[in-house]
Order: C-alpha cells, then structure tokens, then sequence
C-alpha cells in the first residue's frame, strides 16, 4: 500500500508561520495523523543549522585632528623653528610683565602637532623681554634648542647626555622668601647664550657675559626666577623622559603678545 506524505494543512501553516515551530508542535490538531506529521516537520525544522547572525561591523572611529600650527605662534616666531624639529615646549607667560606661565609639551605628528598636558611654570620675576642682559630679572623671549640635562640628583631616565653633579645644590631664599633647596635637583639648559653639546654647568657665553646666561628648565621652588622657567620636579621628571634627541626638541618660550607675532 502507497502512503501519502504528510502535509501541512493552509491553517496548520498559517498558524506556524504565525506563532513559530516551537510553538507548534503543542497545537492541538483535529487529525491525530496530520498533526503527528506536523510535529514531524516541525522537529525536522529545529534541527536545521540556522546561521549564526553576522557580527556588527566595527564602526571606525575617526582620526583625532592636531593643528596644523603651533597655537599662538605667529610667523615671526615660527620661522625661528628649526625645520626638523617635532618637539616644542611651548612656555606661555600671560603678560609682559607676569611671573606665571603655561607649559605644554607638543609633538609632531602626521602632519600636525599633539599637545601633551598644561603645567604651571614660572619664569622671570620681572617677566619677559626680546633682549637679555645679566642681572634684568627677565627671561628672554625666543626659540630655543634643549639639548643638555644635569642635576644633583640621578638621571630619572632621560636621553638628552645628563651631568650629575653635587654642584647643582642650592640655598637661600626667593624673591617671596620660599626657600630655594632642590631646585636645581634637576635642571635642563636653555641654549640661550651658550654653548650646545656640553653640560649646563659649562660657563661659555658666546654673546658675552653682559648678555647673561646658565638659564635653564629647572624645578620650581614656587616663586619667580632669575630668568629661567621652573616646572614641578614631577613634570621635569616627565619633561626629562619625554624629550628625545632624535626630534631635535626646542623651547618656544614668550609672553601672548611677543609669540603671536
């Protein structure tokens, strides 16, 4: 005898498609026949493979955007960078005539710069000026090559060459009457009057000695300096370990008004 294979009835699919397999096959069914059939397909249905859903593509997130220009520096100044350079500090005094500045490290980097984090600075108790002379108390506006590093302490980890010396102690009272001990625990020299390559206790002063000079990165004591820029000892710490001889790292060091020019 010729069976007939078993079928679903128009309802019966209806009624599947309506409410799932799963729910199906505990559907009563007029027809024990038909409905034994159905839960037949039904289990023969689950048991397919169903194909996983496709992951979520990723979306991209978009590139960060540097400036393409040293914020705040204008032409005049930006021609005093040298062309290989991908490192500045940029030391910012909020007036002519302030002892506060800002500090921010930038990198060069596809083709813009990326600025690392703002640190509080001092500078020179009278300011800034576009000509130093010894004993002025300014310190000078300009761009600068960072090329020497020393200290009373140990090397932190920089490798910039880096003289350690017990010559780089310090006492004595600032121009607010905080005690200066410690700050030249690290030190890195400003190529302002003097000679690259050698360490920052070295004396030669090309412009000559009216012209001033050992004016350096140092730590601040929390006052005005002679004329130098001071940082807290941890971010001359992060300072000394983020310069790298390879970028040719330089000080762009001014007030607004002079660095905007």
């Amino acid at each position: 005898m010729r069976l007939r294979r078993p079928h679903l009835s128009a309802s019966a699919a209806l009624v599947v498609s309506a409410l799932g397999i799963a729910a199906y096959l505990h559907l009563p069914e007029s027809d024990p026949a038909q409905a034994a059939a159905v839960q037949d397909a039904a289990r023969a249905a689950i048991g397919q493979q169903v194909p996983a859903p496709a992951a979520p593509r990723a979306t991209a997130r978009p590139r960060p955007h540097f400036p393409a220009r040293l914020p705040g520096v204008g032409p005049k100044t930006l021609a005093q960078v040298p062309a290989d350079t991908r490192q500045v500090l940029l030391v910012t005094g909020a007036g002519r005539t302030s002892a506060t500045a800002e500090a921010v490290l930038w990198q060069r980097v596809d083709g813009g710069w990326r600025p690392g984090a703002v640190w509080a600075a001092h500078n020179g108790y009278r300011g800034w000026t576009d000509e130093h002379y010894a004993g002025d108390l300014h310190s000078p506006v300009g761009v600068f090559g960072l090329t020497d590093a020393g200290g009373r302490l140990a090397d932190p980890g920089t490798k910039l060459p880096y003289h350690r010396s017990g010559a780089f102690s310090v006492s004595g009272t600032g121009f607010e009457g905080e005690p200066l001990s410690g700050a030249f625990d690290y030190v890195i020299a400003i190529n302002y009057n003097r000679q690259p390559g050698t360490s920052p206790m070295d004396g030669t002063q090309p412009m000559g000695a009216n012209r001033g000079g050992g004016i350096w990165i140092h730590v601040d004591h929390g006052g005005p300096t002679h004329a130098c820029v001071s940082l807290s000892k941890s971010h001359m710490r992060q300072l000394l370990r983020a310069l790298e001889p390879a970028d040719h790292p330089v000080v762009v060091m001014g007030d607004v008004a002079s660095l905007a020019r």
